[in-house]
C-alpha cells in the first residue's frame, strides 16, 4: 500500500526512496510524488525542481544508482506540494551525433509522460527562454460518475472537424470564453441544432504556437493548427480559460462529458508521426535528450528522416516508441473517455526503422487488437509527406478506417462537371467497394469527406480556382495546387447575383452528396454556413479571421445552413443510406446504381448524371420498405430522368431538389409525388426522393 512507504534516504535535504518503476511520469502518492523516467543510453539522471515560473531550479536531486532498475529511474520524493513546484530532468550520456547520441546534461528535458506543461498558459505569449519546457504534477481525480457514452456505430458518424481556438475566437461567436474548451461547451446547443453526432478536434496535445513564430508584413504568424506536438499526455493549456488549477484537464473533461451527454462523440486528431523538436537544426527539449536514436528515425550518419515534411519522423515501430504511443492512447481513452482518434500522416506509423513501409506494422496491429482500445475508433490519414499513399490498402485488421482521399478527389471533380468520372462517383457514393471489400469491412472503412482543415473550405471550393496563400509568407508556394475547385466564372467575392446563386447551389449539392454517401461522413466546421478562408488553402499559421469561423455568415447564408441541417437529419432518419438493413418484404437490392434510365449504367466519358438507390426494411416496421433515391446531375444541361419502379403500393415522393428556388429546395412538405417516375433535373443539381406507402 502506498501509505506504508517510508523514506529510505536523504538527498539534497529531501527524504526519498525507490519509486514505482511501472508508473511512468510524475504521480502524486501518499506523502510525496513518484517520479519515473526511462532512457536506454543515459548514464545518469537528475530530477530538477523549480518554483512556479522560475527559470532556475531550486533543487537538483540525482537518482542514486541503487534507484535505477534496468534502464528506468524511479524515486519518490517526500514532502512536495504539487502546486508549489515544477519539474524537469537532466540526463547525461554519450555524445556521438553520427550514431544519433546527443546527450547534454546542461539541457532541461521535459518528461514525455507529463500530464501538464507550464510556460504556455496564455495563447501567443512568448516564453522568456525559447524551447524550455517544464512540467507540473496534477491530480487526476475527475469524477465521471455513472456516465455512459453514446456508442454510435462507425458508419452512422457525422463528424464535424473544428479547431478549438478558431471555432469561437471571433467576437461573432457570441461566447464568453472565446477560443477555449469552455467556448466549445457554450456552443453545444448549436451543435445539437445542427445535428452532428461527433466532433473531431484538431490537435489539443500541448503545442507551442510560438514555436515557429514569424513576422510577415507586420503580421504575426503562429503555429496555429498545432501539428507540432510538445507533449503527448498533456492538454494544450492555452485552450483552457483557467490555467491556475491543479486538476488535470478539468475543462476538457467537462466539455467531453457534456458533448457525450448530448449524444456527440469526441475524436482527437493526433500527431504521432513527428514532434516539435524538428531536425538537427531544431530545438532540444524532450526525446532528443532521452534517447534521440530510439525515438526518431535516423539516417546512417545520424541525420533525421523527414517523411512528415516537418523535420523529423518518430520511430513508431521501435518497441519503446510503440509502447509509448499505446500508453498515450490508453490514457486518453481511460482518463478522458475519448471515442476515437484520427492519426495524422498515419502511413509513417507503418514504416520500419529504416523508413521502408512494412506489410504488418507492429504498432498498427497492436493498436487494432489492444483490449483497452477495443471500442475506440481508429481512423488513418493513409498517406504521408514522402509520397507513400495507402488509401484502400492501409493495414486494417478490420479495425482501421481511412480518410478516403479518393472520395474527396473523385467527387470534387465529378461535382464540378469533369469528364469520365461517372463510375468513380458511383463507387464513392456506395462506399468505395472498389477500394474496400464490403464482405470483410462493411461500410465503416471509408471516412468520406470533401473538405477538412487542409485545403479549401466548401464555399471556397466554388469561389476560387487558385490558392491565395500570399499572407503565409512563402510567396504562395505553400499548399497544394491540385484543388479540383471551380470559381463559377469569377475568382473570389463578387456582386454577380447569378454566380452567387450558383455557388450556393453547388455547396448544397456537395453537402447533400456527402450526406447520401455510404460510410462515415466528415466535414469542416463552418461549411454549413459558407465560412471562407478567402482562398487560403493552407491556413496553418493564420490566427485571425482567415481561420476563425465568422458566425455572421450563418445569417448571411441562412438558406445553406437550414439545408445542411435538413440533410444531416435526412441521413439520420433513413438508415438504409448508411447500412444494409434487413430486407423484410423489400424485393429491391440493398443498393443499386442508375443512369438517366433506371438500371442502365452504360456510362461513358461524357456521363455526368449518376443516381443511387438504397433499399431495405424500415427500422421501425419490418413490413414497410425504406427506399431512398439520390441523383446528381453534374452537367450544365438539364437531364430528363426516370426513377426505378417501386413495389406495389409505393410511390416516389420528392424530398429535395436544389434546382428550385432557395426557399423551395426542401420539398418534403410540398407533397410532390412522382407517379410517372419521370422528372426533369436542372443543370448542376441534386435530388432525393423517398418511397412512400399509399394506404
Amino acid at each position: 500500500m502506498l501509505r506504508d512507504l517510508k523514506p529510505t534516504d536523504t538527498i539534497c535535504g529531501f527524504k526519498v526512496r525507490p519509486g514505482h518503476y511501472d508508473i511512468d511520469g510524475a504521480t502524486p502518492v501518499h506523502g510525496g510524488v513518484n517520479f519515473t523516467i526511462s532512457s536506454f543510453y543515459a548514464t545518469s539522471c537528475t530530477l530538477l525542481l523549480f518554483y512556479p515560473g522560475s527559470r532556475v531550479p531550486y533543487a537538483r536531486i540525482p537518482f542514486p544508482d541503487s534507484f535505477k532498475v534496468g534502464k528506468t529511474y524511479s524515486m519518490i520524493v517526500f514532502g512536495l506540494e504539487i502546486d508549489k513546484f515544477e519539474y524537469a530532468y537532466s540526463l547525461d550520456g554519450p555524445n556521438d551525433p553520427q550514431k544519433g547520441l546527443i546527450f547534454n546534461k546542461d539541457k532541461y528535458v521535459l518528461d514525455p509522460y507529463a500530464k501538464a506543461v507550464t510556460g504556455q498558459s496564455g495563447w501567443g505569449v512568448r516564453q522568456p527562454d525559447a524551447c524550455v519546457y517544464k512540467a507540473r504534477v496534477v491530480f487526476n481525480d475527475y469524477d465521471w460518475g455513472n456516465f455512459q457514452p453514446p456508442h454510435i456505430p462507425m458508419e452512422d458518424l457525422i463528424i464535424y472537424e473544428i479547431h478549438v481556438r478558431g471555432f469561437t475566437e471571433d467576437l461573432s461567436s457570441g461566447v464568453q470564453n472565446k477560443g477555449t474548451f469552455e467556448g466549445i461547451r457554450e456552443k453545444i446547443p448549436y451543435l445539437k441544432e445542427l445535428g452532428i453526432n461527433a466532433v473531431e478536434l484538431m490537435p489539443i496535445f500541448e503545442f507551442d504556437e510560438m514555436g515557429s513564430y514569424r513576422n510577415f508584413n507586420g503580421e504575426q504568424l503562429y503555429d496555429y493548427w498545432g501539428y507540432n506536438t510538445v507533449c503527448f499526455f498533456a492538454p494544450n493549456t492555452s485552450y483552457e480559460s483557467d490555467h491556475r488549477h491543479h486538476r488535470e484537464g478539468t475543462e476538457l473533461k467537462k466539455l467531453i462529458r457534456d458533448l457525450k451527454s448530448n449524444g456527440i462523440e469526441v475524436i482527437l486528431d493526433v500527431v504521432f508521426n513527428h514532434t516539435a523538436e524538428g531536425n538537427e537544426m531544431g530545438p532540444f527539449f524532450s526525446f532528443k535528450g532521452l534517447d534521440n536514436n530510439i525515438y526518431y528515425m535516423l539516417t546512417p550518419d545520424g541525420k533525421y528522416y523527414n517523411f512528415s515534411g516537418c523535420g523529423n519522423a518518430l520511430n513508431c515501430n521501435h518497441p519503446i516508441v510503440r509502447n509509448f504511443i499505446k500508453s498515450c492512447l490508453r490514457y486518453w481513452v481511460t482518463e478522458y473517455k475519448i471515442d476515437g482518434f484520427r492519426f495524422d500522416l498515419a502511413s509513417i506509423l507503418g514504416r520500419n526503422e529504416d523508413g521502408t513501409p512494412m506489410d504488418q506494422p507492429p504498432l498498427l496491429k497492436s493498436l487494432a487488437f489492444d483490449p483497452i482500445l477495443g471500442n475506440t475508433k481508429l481512423i488513418a490519414e493513409a498517406w504521408d509527406a514522402a509520397g507513400l499513399y495507402q488509401v484502400g490498402s492501409f493495414p486494417s485488421w478490420n479495425r482501421w478506417s481511412e480518410w478516403n482521399g479518393r472520395y474527396r478527389d473523385d467527387m470534387r471533380r465529378f461535382l464540378k462537371g469533369d469528364d469520365n468520372l461517372a463510375w468513380a462517383a458511383a463507387n464513392r457514393l456506395t462506399g468505395s467497394k472498389d477500394l474496400y471489400d464490403p464482405t470483410f469491412r462493411g461500410h465503416t472503412a471509408s471516412v468520406n469527406f470533401l473538405t477538412c482543415h487542409d485545403g479549401f473550405t466548401l464555399y471556397d471550393m466554388y469561389a476560387y480556382n487558385e490558392k491565395h496563400n500570399f499572407l503565409n509568407g512563402w510567396d504562395n508556394t505553400d499548399g497544394t495546387n491540385d484543388n479540383n475547385s471551380w470559381n463559377c466564372g469569377f475568382e473570389g467575392e463578387t456582386s454577380d447575383a447569378y454566380i452567387n446563386s450558383l455557388r450556393r447551389r453547388l455547396v448544397k449539392n456537395a453537402f447533400a452528396t456527402l450526406m447520401c454517401s455510404r460510410g462515415p461522413a466528415l466535414f469542416l466546421g463552418g461549411d454549413e454556413f459558407c465560412n471562407t478562408q478567402f482562398g487560403n488553402n493552407n491556413a496553418y499559421c493564420q490566427d485571425n479571421i482567415t481561420s476563425w469561423l465568422d458566425w455572421n455568415r450563418k445569417d448571411q447564408f441562412s438558406d445553406v445552413f437550414e439545408f445542411c441541417k435538413y440533410m444531416i437529419a435526412f441521413r439520420k432518419r433513413f438508415h438504409v443510406i448508411t447500412r444494409n438493413r434487413d430486407m423484410g418484404r423489400c424485393t429491391l437490392p440493398p443498393e443499386s446504381v442508375h443512369g438517366v434510365q433506371p438500371w442502365k449504367t452504360d456510362f461513358n466519358v461524357q456521363t455526368r448524371m449518376v443516381a443511387v438507390m438504397y433499399a431495405g426494411a424500415s427500422k421501425d416496421d419490418p413490413d414497410l420498405n425504406e427506399i431512398v433515391y439520390f441523383a446528381v446531375n453534374a452537367h450544365w444541361e438539364n437531364a430528363f430522368i426516370e426513377l426505378p419502379s417501386l413495389p406495389s403500393g409505393y410511390v416516389w415522393k420528392l424530398y429535395i431538389d436544389t434546382g428550385r428556388k432557395s426557399d423551395e429546395v426542401i420539398t418534403e412538405h410540398q407533397n410532390i409525388m412522382l407517379y410517372d417516375r419521370k422528372y426533369r433535373m436542372e443543370g448542376r443539381t441534386v435530388l432525393a426522393a423517398v418511397a412512400e406507402k399509399q394506404f
